[in-house]
């Protein structure tokens, strides 16, 4: 009888100390996350899925575009890591905001409302907003738009804009989480015409979609790549070093002719 209590204690005891070496691992993991095994930071960056030419997923299915590339050469230029969070524009902001990642980078505007929460780097790209329509569409003003519904993407500048001259032009305007379904909205005839950044929506037409833009652009805020305010200060810090050392070495203006010609 002792021996059989014995070998239960042993057991029970054995069983004890797995399940506490089984925590310590999991406890290690975790801390893992956000660095390497020699405790080097590496940071989290959240994306857009579809936003051409800045990011979007090649005919070998890696994602490139110019935030990504710009990103990759000045991370390259100041000796820091990170990894891509690819979750959309709205999710890469709630994954900012809810401190899973530690910036983002998606072809995010500068604007005033966004400084209130986000601090922002040097001005990398001067954007502006555009309308599309359907190629064979004879809608070609605002005015045109009186009593139909547009499309526009969720948290874009281009549903800012969008929003801000429904009331004064008498439409209506729904929301979308990527770009790829808002386009196809239009082109299938559910709503008129979408609202977008220019040259986002230039690259695609001249890649075969089946999309006009009839109006010249409109004036929109330079592209920045955020933190939340007061975080991070260091990483920004690097980002606008390395943007300094692209621009004067020539490699900010090599990487914006791979992919917008002029």
């Amino acid at each position: 009888m002792k021996k059989l209590l014995a070998a239960f204690l042993c057991l029970t005891m054995a069983f004890s100390l797995a399940a506490c070496g089984d925590s310590e691992d999991a406890g290690k993991t975790d801390k893992k996350k956000d660095s390497k095994d020699d405790g080097k930071k590496v940071y989290q960056v959240a994306t857009d899925t579809t936003f051409a030419p800045f990011e979007f997923e090649n005919d070998e299915g890696d994602m490139v575009g110019i935030d990504l590339d710009i990103l990759a050469a000045i991370a390259e230029d100041q000796g820091f890591e990170y990894e891509l969070q690819i979750v959309g524009f709205q999710a890469a902001v709630n994954a900012l905001e809810a401190g899973q990642a530690d910036a983002v980078i998606a072809g995010m505007s500068i604007t005033d409302e966004r400084k209130e929460k986000y601090d922002f780097s040097d001005e990398y790209y001067q954007s502006g907003v555009g309308m599309a329509v359907k190629k064979d569409s004879d809608i070609d003003s605002y005015e045109d738009l009186k009593g139909k519904t547009v499309a526009a993407k969720l948290g874009t500048e281009g549903c800012t804009f969008a929003e801000s001259i429904a009331d004064q032009y008498g439409f209506t305007v729904t929301q979308f989480e990527d770009s790829s379904t808002m386009y196809q909205d239009v082109i299938s005839g559910n709503t008129v015409a979408c609202f977008e950044d220019y040259p986002v929506m230039g690259y695609e037409i001249s890649r075969g979609l089946e999309l006009k833009l009839p109006l010249d652009m409109e004036k929109g805020a330079p592209y920045g790549f955020a933190v939340m305010k007061g975080e991070n200060a260091e990483l920004l810090k690097m980002f606008n070093a390395g943007l300094a050392n692209l621009k004067e070495s020539g490699k900010y203006d090599e990487i914006l002719d791979t992919y917008i010609k002029k």
